[in-house]
C-alpha cells in the first residue's frame, strides 16, 4: 500500500484542535436527522467549507452563507499549529445573486504547508474550520492524491470520502466529474435500486438554476462528503451529469428542447451553479505546479468544443444481419470516424495544452499528468463474452453485449463517448505528449469500474493511464450479471492489447502518488456503498517507472 502517512507536524491535531476542526463529523450527524428542507431554507453558514485552486502561495476558500441581502463575509487563514496565527485574511460578499456562495482567494502563503481557515459573520457567528495546504515549490520528492468520480447519491453512501478522510494521507484531493446526477427519483437508481434513507431535491430530473442549486445543497448536506471537503484542498471538473447525460458542446442526450428549453440555457445555468458551490475558478481549463515533480492539466472534455458522440445503435439501426451491421461499421470506421474536424477540446485549449507539456518537461519536471473525465485508452468488447448468453438476460445488456461484440469486429471501440470516439483528437493530444517528450499520466473517471491502460499512438508508447472507480455509481457487474467478474476481467484484458490491468465490480477511489522515480495508482476498494461506514477492504497497486511508459502490477 502507499505509505500511510501523517500531514507534516506542524498540522498535526491536538485533541481539542481537532474536534474543532472536525465539527463537520458532528453536526454531520445532526444534518442525517434533520428534514433536509430545513436544512436548505437555514441561515447563516450553511454547508461547511472548502479549499481548492491550491497553488505554492495561495488557495482558493469556499462557504456558503445564507441571508436575504448581501452580507460582509470576513475570513482568516491560519498557521496549522497550536498558535493559530493568523498569516492571510480579508473580507468578501455574500450575495442572493451567488446563492449566498464565495469564493476568496488567499495569497501570500508558505510553500508546501499546512493551514486552517474559517469565515466569520458580522453577527460573531463562525462557519466550520477548515484544513488546506499549498503545492510545493522547488525541489519534491512526493505528492499524493485521492481521485474521485461518479458519486450517485441514490446508490449509496458515500463510504469511499469517509475513508480518504479517515485515511489522512493525501496533500489534495481530485474530483474528475459526476460530482452529482442530474436525474428524479426512480430513474438512475430505478425505485428497487435507490438506497433507503438517500433523499434527493428537488424531487425532479434539474433543469433550472433553482434546480441545480438545489442539488448541490442536497449533496454538500452529505457528511462524508463536507468532511471530505473541509480537510483538503480539491480540484476539480465537470464531466456529463454536472449537466446532463452525455452533455457536448451543443446538446446532451438527457435534453429535450421541446420541453426543457434552449440547451445553451441549461448548459449555462449548469457552469454558473457548478462555478459557485465548488471551490474552482471561473477558468475552464488550468495547470498546477507540483514543485519541480509534475505539472497537473486541469481539461475541459465536456461542454465548451465537444463534437456531437456517434452512436453505435444508430449505426447498427435497420441491419437485419450480422454481415449487413459489420459492414456498416467497418464503412464508419475508414469514413466518418476519422473525421479530423471532430473536436474534444477544441483549438484553444489544445494549443495551451501542448504548450504546456513543452513547458513542462523543458523545466526539467518529470510528469505530466491529465486531469480529466472520460478514458483515452483502446477498450473494445471481446466477442467471447457474447457467446453463450442466457436466455433470462435483460434484453438492453444483450443488445448492448452484441453490439460491443459487433463493433469489436468491424475494429471500431466500445465507447463514442470516451476519447476513442473522437481518434483525430485524441491523436492530437498524443502527437504533443510524443513532440514533448512526456512522461504522459491520464487520469479518468466516468465508467464506474477500475482500469490500467498502457497508451499507444501508432504503436509508439506515449503514456499511461489510471482510470478509476466510481464512489457510488455501479459498473459492469450490474450489468454483466451472467459473468463472474474475474471471467469478465480476465477476457476482457486479454482482448485488448492497452490494457493491462481491470476491476468490474467495485467501488471506491484511486490514491495516486507521484515520486521522481515512479507514478502509482493504489485502487482501494470499499466493503460495500449499502451500508454507512463500510471501509476500505482490498487494494491494488498499479506502478509505472518514469519514462518507461509501461505498467507493474504489484
Amino acid at each position: 500500500m502507499i505509505d500511510a502517512t501523517e500531514p507534516p507536524p506542524a498540522a498535526g491535531l491536538s485533541a481539542l484542535d481537532r474536534r474543532s476542526l472536525l465539527r463537520g463529523g458532528a453536526m454531520g450527524a445532526g444534518l442525517l436527522a434533520m428534514p433536509l428542507s430545513a436544512q436548505t431554507s437555514a441561515r447563516g453558514f450553511t454547508h461547511g467549507v472548502a479549499s481548492g485552486e491550491p497553488g505554492p502561495t495561495q488557495a482558493l476558500l469556499w462557504t456558503r452563507y445564507a441571508s436575504d441581502q448581501d452580507t460582509r463575509i470576513g475570513w482568516q487563514v491560519m498557521e496549522a499549529d497550536a498558535s493559530r496565527r493568523i498569516v492571510a485574511e480579508g473580507n468578501v460578499t455574500a450575495s442572493p445573486e451567488n446563492d449566498g456562495c464565495c469564493k476568496p482567494i488567499a495569497t501570500g502563503l508558505e510553500p508546501d504547508r499546512w493551514y486552517y481557515y474559517r469565515f466569520i459573520a458580522p453577527d460573531g457567528s463562525v462557519s466550520d474550520e477548515g484544513r488546506t495546504r499549498t503545492l510545493p515549490a522547488g525541489p519534491t520528492d512526493r505528492f499524493r492524491m485521492a481521485v474521485f468520480s461518479c458519486s450517485n447519491i441514490g446508490f449509496g453512501w458515500f463510504n469511499a470520502y469517509a475513508a480518504a478522510a479517515q485515511a489522512d494521507d493525501v496533500d489534495c484531493v481530485l474530483h474528475l466529474g459526476d460530482y452529482f446526477y442530474e436525474y428524479g427519483p426512480d430513474t438512475y437508481p430505478s425505485a428497487n435500486e435507490a438506497q433507503p434513507g438517500r433523499i434527493l431535491l428537488p424531487a425532479s430530473e434539474i433543469v433550472s438554476l433553482a434546480d441545480y442549486r438545489l442539488r448541490y445543497a442536497t449533496y454538500r448536506s452529505d457528511p462524508d462528503l463536507r468532511r471530505l471537503h473541509q480537510l483538503y484542498p480539491m480540484i476539480s471538473g465537470w464531466d456529463d451529469h454536472e449537466s446532463t447525460n452525455d452533455s457536448w458542446e451543443g446538446g446532451a442526450q438527457n435534453h429535450q428542447p421541446e420541453t426543457e428549453g434552449a440547451w445553451d440555457v441549461r448548459k449555462a445555468v449548469a457552469m454558473r451553479a457548478y462555478r459557485e458551490w465548488m471551490p474552482v475558478s471561473d477558468e475552464p481549463w488550468a495547470t498546477y505546479e507540483i514543485g519541480d515533480l509534475a505539472t497537473l492539466f486541469r481539461l475541459e472534455t465536456r461542454l465548451t468544443a465537444r463534437a456531437e458522440q456517434f452512436s453505435l445503435s444508430d449505426l447498427l439501426q435497420g441491419k437485419s444481419d450480422a454481415e449487413q451491421a459489420i459492414a456498416a461499421l467497418t464503412a464508419f470506421r475508414q469514413g466518418d470516424y476519422l473525421d479530423n474536424s471532430r473536436e474534444m477540446l477544441g483549438a484553444q485549449q489544445q494549443d495551451w495544452l501542448a504548450d504546456g507539456l513543452r513547458r513542462s518537461r523543458a523545466s526539467g519536471k518529470t510528469w505530466q499528468v491529465l486531469v480529466q473525465q472520460v478514458l483515452m485508452g483502446q477498450l473494445f468488447t471481446a466477442p467471447r463474452l457474447a457467446e453463450n448468453l442466457p436466455g433470462d438476460i435483460p434484453a438492453f445488456v444483450r443488445q448492448r453485449i452484441l453490439a460491443g461484440a459487433m463493433a469489436s469486429r468491424a475494429e471500431v471501440p466500445l465507447s463514442m463517448d470516451a476519447w476513442t470516439g473522437y481518434p483525430a483528437a485524441r491523436a492530437q493530444v498524443y502527437e504533443a505528449a510524443l513532440a514533448a517528450n512526456a512522461n504522459l499520466v491520464s487520469l479518468a473517471g466516468d465508467t464506474h469500474n477500475s482500469w490500467a491502460f498502457e497508451l499507444a499512438h501508432e504503436g509508439v508508447p506515449v503514456g499511461i493511464e489510471f482510470g478509476g472507480p466510481s464512489v457510488t455509481s455501479p459498473g459492469l457487474e450490474a450489468y454483466a450479471t451472467h459473468l463472474a467478474p474475474g471471467d469478465l476481467e480476465r477476457e476482457t484484458v486479454r482482448y485488448n492489447r492497452e490494457l493491462a490491468w481491470m476491476d468490474a465490480s467495485r467501488r471506491g477511489y484511486m490514491a495516486v502518488e507521484l515520486t521522481p522515480e515512479r507514478a502509482t495508482s493504489e485502487y482501494r476498494f470499499l466493503a460495500s456503498v449499502r451500508n454507512r461506514g463500510s471501509g476500505i477492504v482490498a487494494a491494488q497497486r498499479v506502478s509505472s517507472k518514469a519514462g518507461s511508459h509501461q505498467l507493474d502490477i504489484i
